[in-house]
């Protein structure tokens, strides 16, 4: 297998030099009100690899940059805790074959660590690209949630633009007794 990125010979997706250079997360943190949204990276950084979600190229990638970022970050944010945590996707709709959502959610998965698939589905299917808050707004994502009550949970998604639609996300859950602890994003376009 060669590195996506470098082309070098590499047993992962991409080459530790190029997880390095070129993917070494920053993370940055967003507040509304008291809901915090942590991302990996800003947007502009790794654009180009976020544009293929719906595409065969996207599985491999969304589950590469999930390798990355999201197993080491549970791994570490778990260690000191005693209480079982519940990570739940942001609208886990498969297209193309697969969820991008569902891929970062999945390599979360641990012993103290239970993850939440398709639980949490939008009934309004307009898209949000390239849209503005107002746009946003008079749109709600109308979610539905059907996964287990009274727990503590972080919620996650590929990418924040202006947190409509996580915030709109942790409302429907916290009206269905869940604690979400915070966001966890991809990529934060701000």
């Amino acid at each position: 297998m060669r590195c996506l990125s470098c082309h070098k010979l590499s047993i992962s997706t991409f080459c530790k030099k190029c997880q390095n250079r070129l993917l070494k997360p920053s993370i940055s943190k967003r507040k509304f009100n008291d809901f915090e949204i942590y991302s990996f990276y800003k947007y502009q950084n790794i654009e180009d690899l976020l544009l293929t979600k719906h595409t065969p190229q996207g599985f491999i990638i969304y589950k590469a940059l999930a390798k990355i970022v999201f197993k080491p970050f549970i791994k570490e944010f778990i260690k000191n805790s005693n209480s079982l945590i519940y990570i739940i996707g942001v609208d886990e709709v498969v297209e193309s074959g697969y969820s991008h959502v569902s891929l970062l959610t999945h390599e979360m998965k641990g012993d103290k660590v239970k993850i939440l698939h398709s639980k949490l589905i939008a009934k309004s299917r307009k898209k949000y690209s390239g849209k503005s808050l107002k746009f946003r707004v008079e749109n709600p994502r109308e979610f539905v949630y059907s996964g287990k009550k009274n727990i503590d949970a972080i919620l996650v998604d590929d990418i924040i633009t202006t947190g409509t639609t996580l915030k709109e996300a942790k409302r429907v859950l916290e009206k269905n007794h869940i604690n979400v602890l915070f966001g966890l994003t991809l990529a934060s376009v701000v």
